[in-house]
């Protein structure tokens, strides 16, 4: 009798070409960060870097006190937890393969062994839909170049592409320290120091493309009285979600801090918010002190006369399982993997 086993995974691998089949989206995902400047870190620096795994650990506990996240067998520093990261996307390919028939790739910007990848023909030229996700933190002075940006806007006049934009949040912008520790204390995860401003990349990428938005703070969306993460349903505009990609969808994962993508336009027509959450409003912000009660959560750019491809704003950690999931999450994966 044989024994079924899952493939091997591998390393140092070039990929080879995907090819085009009708209906059959080829995903990527472009981690924007340097892979080895946020792994070295300072980690006596309190801001503006990723936790090591044995501070996720302590805050997590029991959660990470297995054989495989020991010393024995997982980096403990700032790379254990990039590599969570990493692990935590596994499911959304699976999901995707399993309706496309397609792997989806991934890349990073500059990776473990320093090799550095700007997004060019080589990513975009077997690509339909690119996911950038802006894990890269401000102080790394991670920005796309002229060329990078040039690359995107032709990749885009390609009938059927579509960009996923994932800027991260922005906490503790303000040099009041009383204002960044009111936002520690509203999203309450002991893991986020009171600053931490990601998204330097996705910025860059956004101004080059025209895109209106701006991702601003880390707000803790409202959950269901009595959970502790059964999130409040999203406010969903279902008359402009032309593609459906909410059809199904009521929630998407529960995060601790998630960005509000201020739309910078008054211009109606170009960008439409398709879908708002609800804030929790037990602990005061500056956001909410302003009279808001829920943030844009996902935002859609039509095609227009220069483009063709379409644009999307969601954040990165909703297509992860490192915040857990459903099947309402799952089934806005498998409608994102059907666009």
């Amino acid at each position: 009798m044989s024994t079924s086993y899952p493939s091997p995974r591998t390393y140092n691998h070039i990929l080879a070409p995907r090819k085009f089949i009708q209906g059959k989206r080829r995903f990527s995902v472009y981690w924007t960060w340097s892979y080895p400047w946020e792994a070295n870190r300072d980690v006596t620096e309190l801001d503006n870097r990723f936790s090591t795994i044995t501070e996720v650990r302590r805050v997590a506990w029991p959660v990470y006190e297995t054989i495989e996240y020991s010393e024995k067998m997982f980096l403990q520093g700032i790379s254990g937890t990039l590599e969570l990261f990493h692990l935590s996307i596994v499911r959304f390919q699976q999901v995707v393969e399993s309706v496309t028939g397609q792997p989806t790739a991934v890349y990073q910007r500059i990776d473990q062994a320093g090799q550095r990848l700007p997004i060019d023909e080589r990513i975009l030229r077997d690509t339909d839909t690119l996911m950038i996700f802006g894990l890269d933190h401000m102080i790394t002075e991670q920005e796309a170049s002229t060329e990078e940006i040039e690359s995107l806007r032709e990749w885009l006049k390609r009938e059927g592409t579509c960009l996923i934009i994932g800027p991260h949040h922005d906490v503790g912008f303000s040099e009041d320290l009383q204002q960044r520790q009111l936002e520690y204390k509203h999203h309450g995860d002991p893991l986020v120091p009171r600053q931490q401003r990601f998204g330097t990349y996705t910025r860059s990428i956004m101004k080059g493309l025209g895109v209106p938005v701006e991702n601003r703070f880390g707000l803790r969306p409202a959950t269901i009285k009595g959970t502790k993460n059964q999130l409040v349903a999203l406010n969903k505009n279902a008359d402009f979600d032309k593609h459906r990609l909410l059809e199904g969808v009521s929630t998407f994962n529960f995060h601790m801090h998630l960005p509000h993508y201020a739309v910078t336009t008054e211009d109606q027509d170009l960008i439409h918010v398709l879908a708002k959450q609800p804030i929790d409003m037990a602990h005061p912000h500056p956001f909410i002190e302003a009279g808001n009660t829920e943030f844009n959560m996902f935002l859609w750019m039509p095609p227009n006369h220069e483009r063709a491809g379409d644009i999307l704003l969601a954040d990165s950690t909703i297509f992860t399982t490192l915040f857990g999931g459903d099947e309402s999450l799952e089934r806005f994966w498998k409608n994102i993997a059907l666009l």
